[in-house]
């Protein structure tokens, strides 16, 4: 499967329920235990590399899984998302403060296949290793057909 993932990252001039399109497909990986791997995945990350850890954000998580949502019901694969949201807007409009940047991705099973696409993506694994990030949001949403869609989000 054609496997893709895309990233922002706020310029520094520019500042609970799960989503699941197809039950039948939520049951290979149930998306709690997803979205919970990814979050400790990129800790593990950051550890290695010398940053502290990320903790899960409760308004991130809605940020993030809103978009993927979107993203799965919609089948577009953009940080442009709802009504030509950014992850700035969707993130303020979750009612946290202060975003940081955005990983999605689409198309992988696994918490280790999303994380470790990310890390081999330069812009990605900047994301993950930007050491002044203090939370991180994680949405994972099967699409009907089966396709994950996934997006990261982290705040300061």
């Amino acid at each position: 499967m054609f496997r893709r993932l895309a990233l922002a990252a706020l310029a520094p001039a520019a500042l609970g329920a799960m989503f699941v399109a197809s039950p039948a497909e939520a049951a290979v990986v149930p998306v709690a235990s997803l979205q919970a791997d990814i979050a400790k995945l990129t800790n593990v990350q950051r550890k290695a590399k010398g940053c502290g850890a990320v903790a899960v954000n409760a308004k991130l998580t809605v940020a993030a899984r809103q978009h993927s949502a979107w993203m799965a019901k919609t089948g577009k694969f953009s940080h442009t998302g709802s009504a030509g949201s950014s992850f700035v807007t969707r993130i303020k409009a979750a009612g946290y403060t202060k975003p940081a940047s955005e990983n999605i991705a689409w198309g992988y099973r696994t918490a280790n296949e999303v994380v470790n696409a990310w890390m081999k993506s330069p812009g990605h694994r900047a994301n993950i290793l930007n050491c002044k990030a203090k939370t991180v949001g994680v949405g994972a949403v099967y699409s009907a057909n089966g396709t994950g869609y996934f997006t990261q989000n982290f705040g300061y």
